[in-house]
């Protein structure tokens, strides 16, 4: 109950704050439209049908979603928290530095809309209004509801409640009767917001994960079921309205910080510590050359991690008990099975061609294969005459299909054949496992046989393979090779190009802030210089 709770309060807060921009905007429409004569139903009617538009928007993504297999909703779920995140983050921020002259600007924006098309040019700004708050309120509430594991009718509760109470706020505000500092309504609200979108980056994470979009930095850094159990009110608001599991992997931990640190410091920058545009300028490249130079520094110093371990060489045994070495060396054409008996020193090489890749536990692997017909292999050395009891002993004590002691006594003369088949799989030079699989066939005749027939006898007792158990040890042993690269690739590559892109963007404001001082400035001596012109005087 406690986890309904706290979904309930995250989505009430998105409803209101979402809900009240759109009223603001529809009561300051509609108040100017009265000034000024004319009739508000047309923009009630645009409101409407705004509404109605964004939420068959929620309810089709909600039934696509619903229709889609577990792992292509889990892409979607991320799809739409990041698709969220980036509505919330540019909402709060535009609003936090526009809510002061929010009426201002509307009712200047709704006298040009009212010279150029009258009413229906109000109503259609009203109904464009409201349809891209409606729109970003449909996907974060439908983000939120994503996340909030299997209570999503408390969550869309939690929304219209919101939406509700933010249109009674703006008809108190429309009719005067209420006053509100709007400013520290939207600052205090938003802060809450980036807190709320922070938690849809870890669950945009973590549901990337389980769809298989993002493998690396799964390892749990810290444990929050302690003091926030799920059951308590702390639990309900950690969990339910911030979004914060109590397992964070290492990858949801960064990207929450990555977020909301840079996101906070700009929405709770005082204005009035607020630089001139040329010392922000400075500000801004010394903030890009420091996380360049912190970039720079982590692609250099932090080690590429351990390649993939496994053995090279592995050990093979025959059906008559007798080992062997094997090993994979790989060329431009291709790749060399080396087969080394034990207590010789004698090598066979085979080559192998590549046929495919396919996973063994996780690892993909590369599958080579080779056919080649032993040299000197043959039943019985090879002998042309074959009597049942040799058939017997070479298929484990069952005749072949066709052949009876009664019917068919023997003996028979018979034309050997004899494939062998090699299939290694293995990542690059590493053996995951190996085979070698023989196909006897005898064509026979004579023996009280009519006519000829080919029977098959099975493998060779030469023929060897890995053991099971081996196969496993070396496939986990390379996943786990795999994993520490993977590891090693998030500090030493993912991370310095967030940090690169963070500088890009430091780089590009400290242009613009320059570009802008020198604008301003260029207007300053144009006015100054116009100031001091000497006038002609007439003479009379």
């Amino acid at each position: 109950m406690q986890g309904v709770f706290g979904i309930f309060i995250g989505t009430f807060l998105i409803g209101l704050r979402e809900g009240l921009e759109a009223t603001l905007i529809v009561s300051i429409v509609g108040a100017f439209l009265k000034r000024n004569g004319q009739t508000t139903r047309p923009m009630f009617a645009g409101v409407a049908v705004a509404v109605l538009i964004s939420i068959a928007v929620g309810v089709g993504l909600d039934l696509l979603s619903a229709t889609l297999p577990q792992a292509r909703q889990e892409m979607m779920e991320t799809v739409i928290n990041a698709v969220a995140v980036v509505f919330v983050t540019w909402m709060i921020i535009w609003m936090n530095r526009n809510a002061a002259r929010l009426k201002g600007d509307l009712e200047r924006d709704a006298q040009h809309a009212l010279n150029r098309g009258g009413a229906l040019a109000l109503a259609a700004m009203a109904f464009l209004a409201v349809l891209k708050e409606g729109f970003e309120t449909s996907v974060f509430l439908l983000a939120a509801a994503e996340t909030s594991h299997g209570n999503r009718w408390f969550a869309v509760l939690g929304g219209a409640l919101g939406i509700a109470a933010s249109i009674a706020l703006g008809v108190g505000l429309y009719f005067g009767g209420l006053k509100l500092n709007l400013g520290r309504f939207f600052r205090i609200t938003g802060v809450f917001l980036v807190l709320i979108a922070a938690g849809l980056v870890m669950g945009a994470l973590r549901t990337a994960h389980e769809a298989g979009w993002v493998s690396i930095g799964q390892q749990q850094v810290l444990d929050f079921s302690a003091w926030i159990p799920s059951r308590s009110v702390l639990g309900a608001l950690v969990t339910g309205v911030f979004g914060i599991p109590a397992d964070p992997r290492l990858i949801e931990v960064l990207g929450w910080l990555l977020y909301a640190v840079p996101v906070l410091v700009v929405f709770l920058w005082p204005a009035r510590l607020a630089a001139a545009p040329r010392i922000r300028s400075r500000l801004l490249a010394a903030a890009s050359a420091v996380l360049l130079i912190v970039a720079a520094l982590l692609a250099i110093m932090v080690p590429s991690g351990t390649p993939a371990s496994g053995a090279q060489t592995r050990t093979v045994t025959d059906r008559a008990g007798h080992t062997a070495a094997v090993s994979l060396a790989s060329g431009q054409r291709g790749s060399t099975l080396a087969v080394i008996p034990d207590g010789t020193a004698n090598v066979r090489s085979i080559p192998l061609a590549a046929v495919g890749d396919q996973p063994v536990d996780g690892v993909w692997v590369r599958v080579w294969q080779a056919t080649v017909t032993p040299e000197g292999a043959a039943a019985g050395d090879g002998a042309p005459t074959v009597t049942l009891e040799q058939l017997l002993s070479m298929t484990g004590g069952r005749l072949p299909v066709g052949l009876s002691v009664a019917r068919t006594p023997g003996p028979f003369q018979a034309q050997w054949a004899t494939t062998t088949s090699y299939t290694v799989l293995a990542q690059g030079d590493l053996v995951v496992s190996a085979q070698a699989a023989s196909n006897r066939t005898a064509v026979l005749t004579g023996g009280g046989l009519t006519t000829a027939k080919t029977v098959s006898l099975g493998g060779l007792p030469t023929d060897w393979s890995t053991a099971g158990a081996d196969d496993r040890s070396a496939a986990a042993q390379i996943a786990a090779g795999d994993r520490n690269r993977a590891e090693a690739q998030l500090w030493k590559v993912w991370l310095p190009l967030v940090l690169a892109a963070f500088a890009l963007a430091c780089g590009l404001g400290a242009i613009i802030a320059v570009r802008g001082d020198t604008r301003a400035e260029h207007e300053r001596k144009t006015i100054d210089s116009e100031s001091y012109r000497p006038r002609k005087v007439p003479v009379p």
